[in-house]
């Protein structure tokens, strides 16, 4: 990583790493015939990790917390079927 450069908000295990660059490699050559080798692909996949992984993140919490709001309200709602007058 070069200087003045963050470090990505995401670590992945070096399987995941692998995987990411491999995926990066054949995605750049069928798409745009554009040949990377492995540290490039690897400087792509840190600027994905850096630049956007924390929005899909958030969005993965959000999307968890409304979950679980409509859960609970209708564990709620049971309950108050439950109720004894």
């Amino acid at each position: 990583m070069s200087r003045g450069k963050k470090a990505p908000s995401l670590q992945l295990d070096a399987a995941q790493t692998q995987g990411g660059v491999l995926a990066i490699k054949r995605f750049m050559a069928e798409r745009f015939e554009l040949e990377l080798g492995a540290f490039e692909a690897e400087e792509v996949l840190d600027f994905f990790a850096r630049e956007f992984a924390p929005h899909f993140y958030n969005k993965a919490i959000s999307d968890v917390q409304a979950h679980l709001k409509d859960r609970f309200d209708s564990i709620e709602s049971d309950l108050w079927a439950l109720e004894k007058a």
